[in-house]
């Protein structure tokens, strides 16, 4: 699939066996050699971070060490809609814990290899492309994990409205299409439609 349609298609990880096989094959890298173990565990944790708070991947990238430090929560200036959003992590407290013990306040949470600089959004996509690829799955990009988020958090809470807010999106109908939802409920209504 080119590009340009794997970018139409993305789509959110709807169970938590898909979630596991996505950590696990974004562990794995690209097939040719092992992934080194601390590149392996930024770009995890980069995930996580995208799964579980629903930022936009340009606003992940530009995390830095003191933003997550021992903190619960962090304030961020959408880059996207230049509107500020507390961003809670808590429940990645110990992985990020783990993770930034022996960084510097100032370096970048999810630095790049070359220099003190973050990794790209190219890079990124291309960290769950692969990871996607390995899966045989032609829809994952980088919009996958704040879809994710977005999904289990209707499942599980069924309120656009706080969703809507934590996206920003102008209306209850762009947050339901953004996540899939709104094609899911439309498919489950025609499952066992019938006429004739």
């Amino acid at each position: 699939m080119d590009n340009k349609k794997r970018i139409e298609n993305v789509q959110p990880l709807r169970t938590n066996k898909e979630i596991q096989e996505m950590i696990l094959a974004i562990r794995r890298g690209n097939g040719s050699y092992p992934k080194n173990k601390k590149i392996a565990e930024r770009d995890i944790l980069m995930f996580l971070v995208g799964i579980n708070t629903g930022l936009r991947i340009s606003d992940i990238l530009k995390l830095k060490v003191k933003y997550v430090k021992e903190k619960d929560n962090f304030m961020i200036k959408e880059g996207k809609t230049k509107k500020k959003r507390v961003v809670n992590i808590s429940m990645l407290r110990k992985e990020i814990d783990d993770y930034v013990k022996d960084k510097a306040d100032h370096e970048y949470l999810f630095k790049s290899q070359r220099g003190d600089r973050p990794i790209s959004t190219v890079q990124a996509y291309r960290i769950l492309q692969q990871a996607g690829d390995y899966l045989g799955r032609d829809d994952i990009g980088t919009h996958t994990m704040r879809k994710t988020f977005g999904f289990h958090h209707y499942q599980r809470f069924k309120d656009v409205a706080i969703l809507q807010e934590i996206f920003n999106h102008h209306a209850p109908s762009i947050t339901m299409r953004y996540i899939g939802i709104r094609q899911d409920e439309i498919n489950q209504t025609l499952d066992n439609f019938r006429l004739g």
